[in-house]
């Protein structure tokens, strides 16, 4: 035993040297097969975390909306995920990111299936300086199912089943990508400077503009807004949204830091890390603003504001995770914290019915966050910030109530007011979450 741990202690002395050389050496790695695979592997990691989101979504929403409508919701979001997952491959992809297969240059991207490389990359000539296609595919995938899931908490115990997923199939394969395409795939707003890092307004407020649609047309909840009151309707399990809260943080690192796009340099790692730690201060601020601000307001603090804040946080800081230093991350979340506390109550006397407070966090942060991007990027400019949320809302608004429209006068939107009242576990599903718990 003695000569084993001297041997071990010889050979580790023998190691030292090199250890000390690959600290002081250059650790930058070099481009070509090993920055492919290291941005390939980022991109499946980062993607990971981001589908993990969808989690992060359905335990919120189950956790936010009543007893009675929790399967509903539990339905949507595994539904919703699933229909972008096969949408997206369909022609998202490909309309997001037609490379030069513009169908009108910079504006419609191309209708074409999703092709993979080769298995094992045989005869494929790809840009060993980037990743695989499929990795990128994988990870571009989720921020559209992300989209999707804003819209599924917001018109949550009044919209039946089939008309929703009809939307959502339209959305994931042509709204989103679209829109996306004028940034992210080189368009039009992408030419004129427009800064997105990871979509405050790509991701984020295009939900936020769909719900916000979907719920002007579809109207509010029975007895929500009653004799000029406000009636809350508290949620089914607090410690279900505070769980789906925890997971949106976590996967929102994939969010920011996959953004990146590459990981094939050391200032690259380092600018990941950065953005990890721009990204979780940004909803630390969030959450801490929301906590004074109810308290503030209420003469308590509001758990659910508070879930919502540090979510606020997070979409803040997604149009610009990079450029901020801590300070100026947590200011930017700290704000949307507090913008989300405000419009809460504004969309209460516009009798707008939220059920989860996703118009506040996704659409009003989101763009708050892409007008802050002004603030810490100089590349950045105020009236191209400005236009493109515009633009991108104006067609979003458009394109949705059109589509909510039809859906109204062909299929119904609504669920009747006694499976509203019964609750859409049983009256959509036949099923419900908690069956020990009904009544009778």
């Amino acid at each position: 035993m003695k000569t084993v741990t001297k041997l071990g202690l010889a050979a580790a002395l023998v190691a030292l040297p090199s250890l000390a050389l690959a600290q002081d050496a250059d650790v930058t790695p070099p481009n070509g097969d090993i920055g492919f695979i290291f941005t390939t592997f980022m991109f499946l990691v980062t993607g990971f975390l981001v589908m993990f989101m969808g989690c992060g979504f359905a335990m919120l929403e189950a956790g936010l909306v009543r007893q009675k409508n929790v399967t509903m919701q539990l339905m949507k979001n595994v539904a919703l995920f699933a229909f972008a997952a096969i949408l997206y491959y369909l022609v998202g992809y490909n309309l997001m990111y037609p490379g030069d297969g513009w169908s009108i240059p910079n504006i419609l991207g191309a209708f074409s299936l999703t092709s993979l490389e080769p298995v094992g990359l045989d005869g494929a000539e790809p840009d060993l300086t980037y990743a695989s296609v499929g990795s990128d595919f994988f990870f571009q995938l989720m921020f559209c199912a992300t989209t999707a899931s804003i819209v599924s908490g917001t018109l949550a115990e009044r919209i039946k089943l089939w008309p929703f997923l009809v939307f959502i199939i339209l959305l994931t394969g042509f709204i989103y990508p679209i829109q996306a395409s004028w940034k992210w795939g080189g368009g039009f707003l992408d030419q004129m400077g427009f800064l997105d890092f990871a979509g405050s307004t790509v991701v984020h407020s295009v939900g936020g503009w769909c719900a916000l649609t979907g719920a002007i047309i579809l109207g509010p909840r029975i007895g929500k807004f009653k004799d000029g009151r406000v009636n809350p309707f508290p949620g089914s399990n607090l410690p279900l949204a505070v769980l789906g809260t925890f997971i949106l943080w976590l996967g929102w690192f994939g969010f920011n830091g996959g953004s990146q796009l590459y990981m094939d340099t050391a200032g690259n790692v380092a600018d990941i890390s950065r953005i990890f730690a721009n990204t979780n201060t940004a909803a630390a601020g969030g959450a801490v603003a929301a906590l004074i601000l109810t308290q503030i307001m209420y003469g308590k603090a509001d758990l659910t504001m508070v879930l919502n804040g540090a979510l606020a946080g997070l979409v803040s800081i997604t149009a610009e995770p990079l450029t901020p230093g801590l300070g100026a991350a947590t200011i930017i979340g700290a704000i949307g914290g507090i913008l989300c506390v405000l419009a809460v109550p504004m969309l209460d006397k516009l009798k707008i019915d939220d059920v989860v407070g996703a118009i506040p966090v996704h659409l009003v942060c989101g763009i708050w966050g892409t007008i802050a991007v002004c603030f810490t990027n100089p590349d950045a400019s105020f009236g191209t910030q400005l236009y493109s949320i515009v633009v991108v809302g104006v067609f979003c608004v458009v394109v949705s109530a059109v589509i909510w429209l039809i859906l109204k006068a062909v299929m119904g939107l609504r669920v009747t007011a006694e499976d509203e009242v019964m609750g859409l576990d049983m009256a959509e599903l036949g099923m419900e979450a908690y069956p020990e718990f009904s009544k009778g």
